[in-house]
């Protein structure tokens, strides 16, 4: 309770930001973490708890009961409350069945409302509080009824005007800052046609891909996106916080992805789940180095007639394999960026090819010196120089091809890529230098 005491003074909690909080709570043994989250402030615990990483959200659900828990959603914007009661819903349906119940009309219809959409739709990240005025009301009336709508904290994170027509129809997109210059005696549609400034606004629909809506933020570099259904009338916004949490898990779900691990199974505290992931990619690897290990037995006269081969061949494969992750990594994390489209990827398999060729030259060079002076055999330097060559090449080929044929089979570029590479640079680098080995020296 002492060390608590240091970290957080009852007075102070309500001027934290919700981050800050959940950063000291991170730090606490799992006693010191159970008194300290009850010291927040029920307005400020849903934030706090969608702060911190998914494996405390079970801690801090055992901390408060149905009525506080329900108090921390309503205090939420509509899209929190729905990602904080699927969270809920994972750790004890019966519990987020309950507070959903205790919740007020207007929480339920929004939480329902984002429901309907799949966790790849814009719609299922949208929040439905949006700041909104028609054509044709005067500015200083919407400017007032903004100041007073802010005092009473139903707006947050306000940027941007969204001016609706007939139907709620959107029809302009105003920021706060041109909004101040505007002629406040004059109606809104008055002051954009006098302007020869654009209001046209960037928006994307509620059943649009979210990837499509991140490529926007970062296109037109937005703060704020207005989301609309097909007839164009505006259903709610998406902020650049939520993009900013997309790109980190799709970062984050690629780079576990390359390893052969999955996220969701990593984030889980149930060891048995993440090793029955990480196993099956084991397994695979298994095969694929079983695969690797036929190829030798082919040779195995070969190796058994001179050792040298067996101290240089792994040597091969090695330099292969990070060759070939070099540019598997370079290129799903273009693809993940939209750096290559399907028009210039021929562009990246002959960038990526030119560059392993350079370096099988380089390295080949210098691997065939070493063998030559460690071995005293000037031809073991060129067999394990030419090998060193077509491995750098089919490393580069193959790294560039793999993901851009996953991509067009609409899979993951991420998923498998290193274990199928693996497999191609180990099988073509033992059969080259062996094959090679087999051919100029014996």
């Amino acid at each position: 309770m002492n060390e608590m005491n240091n970290y957080i003074k009852s007075h102070e909690i309500s001027e934290m930001h919700p981050s800050e909080i959940a950063n000291i709570l991170r730090g606490m043994d799992d006693d010191t973490f159970s008194k300290a989250i009850k010291k927040v402030p029920k307005e400020l615990v849903g934030d706090v708890a969608l702060a911190l990483p998914d494996r405390y959200f079970d801690d801090v659900v055992e901390n408060f009961s149905v009525d506080e828990l329900s108090k921390a959603v309503s205090e939420l914007e509509s899209d929190d409350q729905l990602e904080f009661m699927q969270e809920l819903e994972d750790v004890d349906e019966a519990m987020a069945s309950q507070v959903f119940e205790t919740l007020d009309e207007d929480d339920k219809k929004e939480i329902e409302q984002l429901q309907k959409y799949d966790e790849n739709e814009a719609g299922a990240y949208m929040q439905l509080e949006v700041f909104t005025a028609h054509a044709d009301e005067i500015v200083q009336d919407v400017i007032k009824r903004f100041a007073r709508l802010r005092k009473e904290n139903e707006l947050e994170n306000i940027q941007n005007l969204f001016i609706v027509g007939n139907h709620h129809k959107l029809l302009y997109t105003v920021g706060l800052d041109d909004l101040l210059i505007f002629d406040f005696s004059k109606t809104l549609q008055e002051n954009i046609e006098a302007s020869s400034d654009s209001f046209e606004p960037i928006k994307a629909k509620d059943r649009d891909d979210i990837k499509d809506v991140v490529e926007l933020f970062k296109q037109y570099d937005l703060s704020v996106l207005p989301i609309v259904n097909e007839k164009g009338v505006l259903l709610g916004r998406i902020t650049s916080d939520d993009i900013y949490d997309i790109i980190n898990e799709h970062a984050t779900e690629q780079m576990y992805n390359l390893a052969g691990v999955d996220d969701e199974a990593e984030e889980d505290e149930d060891i048995l789940k993440a090793g029955r992931k990480r196993a099956y990619w084991l397994g695979i690897n298994l095969l694929t180095a079983i695969a690797a290990s036929l190829v030798i037995g082919l040779f195995e006269d070969t190796i058994n007639s001179m050792v040298a081969l067996a101290v240089l061949m792994p040597i091969v494969a090695s330099m292969g394999g990070n060759a070939g992750t070099q540019t598997l990594t370079v290129v799903v994390r273009q693809l993940a960026l939209g750096e290559i489209s399907q028009g210039d990827a021929l562009r990246s398999i002959k960038k990526e090819v030119a560059i392993s060729l350079m370096n099988g030259f380089l390295f080949a060079i210098v691997m065939g010196v070493i063998a030559y002076i460690w071995f005293d055999m000037p031809m073991l330097g060129v067999v394990i120089g030419l090998s060193m060559i077509i491995n750098l090449l089919m490393a580069g080929f193959f790294g560039t091809m793999i993901p851009l044929a996953l991509k067009w089979l609409k899979i993951d570029p991420a998923i498998g890529s290193t274990v199928i590479l693996t497999t191609v640079t180990d099988v073509v680098g033992f059969f080259s230098f062996l094959g090679l080995a087999k051919i100029i020296l014996l």
